[in-house]
């Protein structure tokens, strides 16, 4: 697989970006502003660097950890109340789940192809 052609590490990245800039548009009061910024810029950063080396698992799996995070934490950050910044979170967490995870078995494959047999 070549660089920066992989549509799931493309979408997470978007994704990323829209949680991480989030706040702007979508008011809160508690952790969630800080929340949405941290991981979104985190899934933004490991997707880059899954699009520019498209062997290396470990990034869609480091996606998979950031996008479960994302999901629970409205309720570990305690902003379930705020119906915007809980619903960014909720669904960029599965976005980001289910392509890092789909992207798995390609990036394995990329990955066998890089290291000489």
């Amino acid at each position: 697989m070549k660089a920066w052609s992989r549509w799931q590490d493309w979408v997470t990245l978007v994704a990323g970006l829209y949680a991480a800039l989030s706040p702007i548009w979508t008011p809160s009061a508690s952790g969630a502003g800080m929340s949405l910024i941290v991981l979104g810029v985190l899934i933004a950063l490991t997707s880059l660097a899954s699009l520019a080396r498209p062997g290396l698992v470990a990034t869609e799996w480091l996606n998979t950890l950031w996008g479960v995070l994302m999901f629970v934490a409205p309720w570990v950050m305690t902003y379930t109340q705020e119906r915007g910044a809980s619903w960014t979170s909720w669904i960029v967490g599965v976005v980001t789940v289910v392509l890092s995870l789909t992207a798995v078995p390609a990036s394995r494959a990329a990955h066998r192809r890089v290291l000489p047999h």
